[in-house]
């Protein structure tokens, strides 16, 4: 079964809408990546997906990935040089505990919708919107295919 039937075209846009929310207060750039499986280190495959979809080519370094692999139960949130240097270090593991809690109820939409949520809050703070700023990154989910996946 493909990656994508895992979710809804409901679910698709409930997360991709809560991207442009949390966007239109923030310079800072959200992903969300889904893919079925990932045999390896979930942070390892999380930095490779980071790169591939250049979230490091931000001008302020504030890109924050959200990687999910839903057969394996795995995901990460990964954030770029410039959000990580302004958040507390354990940020990143707040928002997984909180999406967590959802993902066990069976419920991934309303999870990845979280933390997107509370990840837009912390780019609001340290990333206001600026009126010149331009999304540098699609709003998309991208999605792995069986082929490239680890």
């Amino acid at each position: 079964m493909s990656v994508r039937k895992y979710f809804s075209e409901e679910d698709k846009l409930k997360i991709t809408n809560a991207i442009r929310v949390a966007e239109t207060n923030t310079s800072g750039e959200i992903r969300v990546h889904i893919e079925k499986n990932c045999k390896g280190n979930v942070l390892d495959r999380a930095a490779y997906i980071f790169e591939k979809l250049e979230m490091h080519k931000t001008q302020l370094r504030n890109g924050v990935l959200f990687y999910l692999a839903v057969a394996d139960h795995k995901f990460a949130i990964l954030g770029d040089a410039g959000i990580n240097q302004k958040v507390p270090d354990s940020f990143w593991e707040e928002i997984k505990n909180e999406m967590a809690l959802k993902f066990k109820e069976g419920n991934f939409t309303d999870g990845i919708s979280v933390g997107i949520k509370k990840a837009g809050e912390q780019l609001k703070q340290h990333f206001p919107y600026q009126k010149d700023d331009v999304n540098e990154l699609s709003d998309e989910i991208s999605f792995g295919t069986d082929k490239e996946e680890k």
